[in-house]
């Protein structure tokens, strides 16, 4: 049996791997191989191979080898390798000038075959799925789309199952938040629903865990409900940190105490809500010094270990802030903990000072 899993909803993708990982008997005949690392001939090899004391092999091939870079030479190997004999540049012998020719010639070759590596192994993977043994199952993992002319989509299609995971959006995506919730033997109000879709959006991974953490919290044939989710979820607290701070870059000193207050009237514990803060104003300090330094979102969210679309609203706000209005809304924060962990200083009364006192520092230059 071939099953090819593919699309950009990843998490969704291993757990249909996880099932069907559970549905043979494979003993020790199991092997995970990745596409980008591994020779095709080695792959059908494993594949042929009948099981060894239990009913059937399983092999899993996770990604396909990468796409390589076009194989169009270069303006500059075209004109090294037009150089007729004799007729070489300053300072260049004939010789030379021809052994350069080979090496663009070798050149411009390991690049073709470099760039047709992806689709030999495709091509060669499809055809050889008919005649797999009945005894193999192979699954092939993609974190990406094919299009439904891809052989090996028509491979699955013939001679398999095609399982396709994209992202839910919009309407979808509350279904998915529904079903998932009800899989874990909970209701959950729509309210909350919108929530977790508005602040966690289409992170179906991150979804599961903030989805499972509130049904141990509201217990099997439990409900949650909006409180449950402002309570609970780190992810949905973090966006709304994002929000205060949207509300500091703008310059919006009101919007910055409503947030304030209504987490703190919601029963957010003030010194969670600060460390909420200091983690996010710091990520913030990393971002703008990154960004100087001239990285994009890709690369900043790579060094630091951050979602993707974390860095990439952290880039976008730290344009609004200069390095010494970060420095310093860091500096009152940790002064807040202080006076907080001392009683010096009701909440509310520590964190209305400290949106006073940002509003009161210079505007970014």
């Amino acid at each position: 049996m071939f099953y090819l899993l593919h699309g950009d909803d990843e998490f969704s993708s291993r757990e249909a791997l996880r099932r069907l990982r559970q549905q043979g008997d494979f003993g020790y005949n199991q092997d995970v191989y990745h596409g980008d690392e591994t020779e095709l001939a080695t792959i059908v090899a494993t594949c042929s191979t009948l099981p060894f004391l239990s009913e059937g092999r399983l092999v899993i091939v996770e990604g396909l080898p990468r796409k390589r870079r076009s194989s169009s030479s270069t303006a500059h190997e075209r004109q090294g390798a037009s150089v007729p004999e004799g007729e070489t540049g300053s300072g260049t012998t004939a010789g030379e000038a021809g052994e350069e020719r080979k090496r663009s010639r070798a050149r411009k070759g390991g690049k073709k075959a470099a760039g047709s590596s992806r689709a030999d192994f495709e091509q060669g993977l499809a055809q050889f799925v008919p005649s797999m043994p009945a005894s193999t199952t192979l699954i092939l993992l993609v974190d990406e789309v094919l299009e439904a002319r891809h052989p090996l989509v028509e491979a699955a299609r013939r001679h398999g199952q095609e399982i396709k995971s994209l992202l839910p959006k919009g309407a979808a995506l509350e279904r998915w938040i529904e079903e998932r919730a009800a899989l874990l033997k909970v209701r959950i109000t729509r309210e909350a629903v919108a929530l977790l879709a508005n602040f966690i959006g289409s992170q179906t991974r991150m979804l599961a865990n903030e989805l499972e953490k509130l049904a141990t919290y509201v217990g099997e044939g439990g409900t949650i409900d909006v409180p449950d989710v402002r309570a609970l979820s780190a992810q949905v607290q973090e966006t709304r940190i994002f929000e205060l701070t949207d509300a500091l870059a703008q310059r919006r000193p009101q919007h910055a105490f409503d947030i304030l207050h209504s987490l703190l009237s919601e029963g957010q514990p003030p010194l969670l809500l600060l460390g909420f803060l200091l983690s996010q104003v710091r990520t913030l300090l990393l971002v703008k010094e990154l960004s100087q330094k001239g990285l994009r979102a890709a690369e900043i969210a790579s060094t630091l270990g951050v979602a993707p679309f974390i860095a990439e609203r952290a880039a976008q706000q730290v344009r609004h802030f200069s390095l010494a209005q970060l420095e310093f809304i860091y500096r009152q924060l940790v002064e807040t903990d202080a006076a907080l962990k001392r009683s010096r200083l009701s909440p509310e009364v520590a964190f209305d000072l400290l949106i006073t006192h940002f509003f009161a520092a210079p505007a970014r230059p």
